[in-house]
């Protein structure tokens, strides 16, 4: 192995490596309309981009080429209460809560603010008496477990499209977004905390012309939550530790993969949530209907089993979805990708533009 190697891998785990400064105006605060209208940066064989449109998408793909989406829902997953205090007539303390995940019946693990006010044995009431008891405190997010006072053949769901407020990125500071624009058009299983964002420029329009050209989509499930936009704090990235994040990858999509690749097709990945589904499938080392939670990290030097290209936003400094991407293409490549796409005025984040990634570009 020889020295300059050596140095470049240790320079991929090194948490600092993966930060770019960023203008504030570059984080979109709403999205184009329509959507299949936003920037896409082409990225093809080493050194070359391209400029495009997203809705350029049929000619920059090839007939027999698949397309693998995340059909996971964004639910209207963030609350307002109030802390029941019972040695005061007036109400307790404002209380804001951001819902992760339902871990059995009835008990969340979720974000709360303030959380120092909040311990176990915690009471929040929400509207229409709706109540909630701090049960534990979860040590790898400082979460808490929420148990929700309903009986146990009744959903939360319902209460939260009427009560819910469906949770912008906190970058998101100032947009006239519509709740359904945070979502994409093919979502249909409820489960998520923020959305795949590298979905949302997809239009029925473009899959019917993607559709004419030969090139096909399937869907799989991943539900996003803290293991996704959770920061990574350990200098050296090899340390960190994702959340557990549920997803279901059916036979059929397993099938539809297998044709593809037997017919000289190419997989291409919508977003690091699609990525990290068929990775974390295929760790057996081939892929295979699963249906669980995967801590699956990706990051340079990982060994790739399905995925062959990507579409993807562009993403926070220091992220792991950063990490993901540079393990794909290199981590001094990603960079310069970025400080072009902030040179030509590129919209960042989840409202932002899109980067295609094909498949000659990871050669």
């Amino acid at each position: 192995m020889s020295a300059d190697f050596a140095t470049d891998r240790d320079i991929d785990r090194s948490l600092a490596a993966y930060d770019y400064e960023l203008p504030a105006d570059r984080i979109a605060q709403n999205p184009v309309v329509p959507r299949d209208s936003s920037r896409l940066l082409v990225v093809d064989a080493p050194p070359q981009f391209r400029h495009c449109v997203f809705r350029d998408l049929p000619t920059l793909l090839r007939s027999g080429d698949l397309l693998v989406l995340n059909d996971t829902q964004v639910i209207p997953a963030r609350l307002y209460g109030h802390k029941v205090d019972r040695t005061k007539i007036a109400d307790g303390a404002k209380v804001e809560v951001l819902l992760l995940e339902e871990q059995k019946p009835h008990c969340w693990l979720a974000l709360v603010k303030p959380g120092k006010r909040l311990k176990p044995g915690a009471k929040i009431e929400f509207a229409d008496r709706l109540t909630a008891q701090v049960v534990a405190i979860d040590t790898d997010t400082g979460g808490r477990l929420l148990q929700f006072n309903l009986p146990t053949e009744q959903s939360l769901l319902p209460w939260l499209s009427q009560r819910g407020v469906v949770p912008l990125p906190p970058y998101i500071t100032n947009s006239e977004a519509d709740p359904e624009q945070y979502q994409t058009v093919y979502a249909k299983r409820p489960g998520s905390a923020a959305a795949p964002t590298a979905g949302l420029h997809f239009t029925p329009e473009l899959f019917d012309r993607l559709q004419a050209k030969g090139i096909s989509h399937v869907t799989l499930t991943l539900h996003v939550g803290v293991g996704t936009f959770r920061p990574v704090e350990s200098d050296d990235i090899t340390q960190h530790k994702m959340h557990g994040e549920w997803l279901e990858v059916s036979p059929s999509v397993v099938e539809a993969i297998q044709q593809t690749k037997a017919n000289g097709g190419r997989v291409i990945a919508v977003g690091t949530t699609a990525v990290r589904s068929l990775e974390a499938a295929a760790q057996t080392g081939t892929l295979q209907p699963y249906c669980g939670k995967t801590e699956l990290f990706i990051y340079p030097g990982y060994q790739w089993r399905v995925v062959d290209g990507l579409i993807t936003n562009f993403h926070l400094p220091k992220s792991s979805l950063m990490m993901l991407v540079s393990a794909l293409i290199g981590r001094q490549r990603l960079l310069a990708l970025y400080q072009e796409a902030i040179d030509q005025h590129y919209r960042f984040y989840s409202f932002g533009d899109a980067m295609l990634i094909l498949p000659e570009a990871t050669t």
